[in-house]
Formats: C-alpha cells, structure tokens, sequence
C-alpha cells in the first residue's frame, strides 16, 4: 500500500505557511502541550520549514531545539525569523528525512509535521525518528486528515489517520491518534 507521492513543498510558499488562519486551525502550543515539552528538553522540528513549530519550541525550552530541514531556503527563512526575535538556542541541519543527521538518541522530544506525506520512504523515516529519540522520548506526527479542505495539500496527497494509525502499528510503534480538527491530527508516539 502507498500512502503518499514524495511531492516537496516549495520553499517560495513559505509565506503561506505562517497564515494567520493556520494559527486559528493549529495554535503551536497545542503541539507543546501533546508533547509535553519541559525546560530541559532537546528537540527535533523535523521538516522544520520557516519555523512555525520551531520558534515555539525554541522558546518552551532552555536545551537545543534542532531545526531540520532539506531545503536551504527554508533554513535561512527560518534564521532571518530566528534573529529578529533573538531566539538562539536553535542549531540548523539541512538534512532530508530519511537520514537524519542527528546522533543516536539524541532528543527527547520530535515533531513531524505536515511532511511525511511528502517523504519518498515512510518506514526509513520512521526508524530515523526512532534512532535519534532518547529512551521514553516522544514524537508528534502531524498530518492533514483525507477530506476535502480548504488549506493543505490536494486529497490525494493525504494519509487518513486510519492509514497512518496501521502503518505504525506494522512498524512496531503503538500510536495514539488525536483528532486536532476535522482536517488535521495528531499520532502521538512514546518510545519504549
């Protein structure tokens, strides 16, 4: 079974990406708040972007939050953004998802969000998730539910939460699917 097409999002929408709307749909502390992020934690903003979950991050924690992301533009957008709000404990690595260049159990926390839709090896990027997670770290994957809606990539990019949901449990992990909105969810993992 395929569940998504490998399409990239294009770094000169990274405007989009901070719509006041998008706040409405997913306010960035509802992420920290599934996460449970704590002072001390170092975490992962895989897919990073511009940075819409990495500067609330950077700013739950007084650790390291890694911005990861493939594209170089998106990384400079989020430096630019980074600066203007003096926000300094994040570290920038331009790398794809299916290698991540972090070490092995590394961070506490992770955040995939609205990208695993776009990676051309879900399960490769799951065990790179897996790897650079600490022991009983937890890992937030965000993705848009398989309806019509107005924002989000077209339907037939989207993993229903159902699909999702069996791809993990075949993969080992025990998720627990939140419903975010009619559009978006949430399947939360702890690692073991």
């Amino acid at each position: 079974m395929r569940l998504l097409t490998g399409h990239r999002f294009k770094p000169e929408k990274a405007e989009k990406l901070l719509d006041p709307k998008r706040q409405e749909l997913i306010p960035p502390n509802k992420v920290i708040e599934i996460l449970e992020i704590q002072v001390s934690d170092i975490v992962a903003d895989l897919g990073a972007g511009n940075g819409y979950f990495t500067l609330p991050l950077a700013e739950k924690t007084n650790e390291t939050v890694y911005a990861v992301d493939i594209e170089p533009k998106m990384l400079s957008f989020l430096k630019e953004r980074a600066v203007q709000v003096n926000r300094q404990n994040i570290q920038y690595v331009q790398s794809d998802l299916e290698n991540i260049q972090l070490n092995d159990h590394s961070v506490n926390k992770a955040v995939m969000a609205f990208v695993l839709h776009e990676i051309p090896d879900m399960k490769k990027a799951i065990g790179e998730c897996k790897r650079i997670l600490k022991d009983n770290g937890r890992l937030a994957i965000l993705e848009w539910e398989a309806v019509e809606s107005e924002m989000g990539p077209p339907l037939h990019e989207r993993i229903s939460s159902d699909s999702l949901k069996q791809f993990l449990l075949e993969n080992g992990f025990q998720p627990k699917i939140i419903s975010l909105n009619q559009a978006m969810y949430a399947a939360l993992i702890d690692m073991k």
